[in-house]
Formats: C-alpha cells, sequence, structure tokens
C-alpha cells in the first residue's frame, strides 16, 4: 500500500498542525515489579543504557529512564542538561517502580495481553534477528512468538520479567 493511500485513512489530518512543529514522541511507561530484574533485562538482555534515574521517597517510588543509544553518545552529566537533552530524544523507556512491589507474592501488573486487553507491546528492532533471538535462547529469555512460530517468520515475541511483550524485528534487508 502506498503511502498515500495509507494518510487517506478516516480520521488522519491531512497535514501536522504548524503548532506541533518540534514534538517529540519521548517516552513510554512501564510499571516494573522488581526493579534489580527489569534493569538486569532491559541493560544486559537489550542494550539499553540508563540515562537517568529519579527517587521520591515520600512518594514510595522511582523512576528509571533508558534508551538504546548510537554508540559515542554523548549523555550530559549534569542533572538540568541531561534532563533537557532526555526530553528532546525519542524512544525513552520509563521504568517505574512502585517501593515495596518486589516483595509481593505473584504478577503485580496487568501486561495488557489477556482479558482485558489493552497495552500490548514495546518493539525494538535488530540488525540480525537469527543471531538476537538465538541469544535469547541461549539467555533463557521466555518468547511469546519464537521467529518459526506461526505465520509471521520475520518477528519473535519476548517477555520482560513483568511479562510485558518486547517485538523483535530486523532493521536490516537480508
Amino acid at each position: 500500500m502506498s503511502l498515500d493511500a495509507i494518510r487517506q485513512q478516516p480520521g488522519v489530518a491531512a497535514q501536522p498542525p504548524a503548532e506541533t512543529t518540534g514534538f517529540v514522541f519521548n517516552h513510554t511507561m512501564l510499571r516494573v515489579k522488581d526493579i534489580r530484574a527489569s534493569l538486569d533485562f532491559y541493560t544486559r538482555v537489550l542494550g539499553f543504557q540508563l540515562i537517568d534515574h529519579r527517587d521520591f521517597p515520600e512518594a514510595e517510588f522511582s523512576l528509571y529512564f533508558l534508551a538504546l543509544l548510537p554508540a559515542g553518545t554523548r549523555i550530559p552529566a549534569g542533572d538540568e542538561e541531561r534532563r533537557l537533552w532526555m526530553a528532546g530524544i525519542p524512544g525513552v523507556l520509563e521504568l517505574t517502580h512502585n517501593h515495596g512491589t518486589e516483595n509481593q507474592d505473584g504478577k503485580v501488573y496487568h501486561d495488557g495481553n489477556s482479558d482485558p486487553r489493552g497495552f500490548g507491546h514495546i518493539c525494538v528492532s535488530v540488525p540480525d534477528i537469527e543471531a538476537a533471538c538465538a541469544r535469547f535462547e541461549q539467555l533463557d529469555v521466555p518468547f511469546q512468538k519464537r521467529l518459526t512460530d506461526g505465520r509471521m517468520k520475520n518477528l519473535a515475541f519476548i517477555k520482560d520479567p513483568d511479562g510485558y511483550w518486547v517485538e523483535i524485528i530486523s532493521n536490516t534487508q537480508r
């Protein structure tokens, strides 16, 4: 389907309003039960970098901001400069840890993929999907869908420690 045909969908504005120039889709927030397990998954398994951390002890929660950054990206060291820089980059993942949830039994948060359905997944694109999936297998990462499952052989879904789905797609041509 051509881009022109795609943009003819009902409800799609013909042009973005001029007032939205400079808007950036900045981040998605996930609530996580065990911040150590989640930080390990997103940094060691998927390669995100922790770019900011904010504690709110009086409200009993902490925020952790992560991003997949090109090699050599300079992350500002100062709080104010880093927060302004971070607000201007796309694709940030915010993990929210409500203190004490790590001590609760069972699942704490709904992943959106069982009834009632809602939130679905986030997506990470990789240069070599077969190698990435083989690595996930080696690391014992749980899969929702392997490359060999179903009709769509060009994507996989893995699960983070809270059961949130992470779609894995290729960002290169084969």
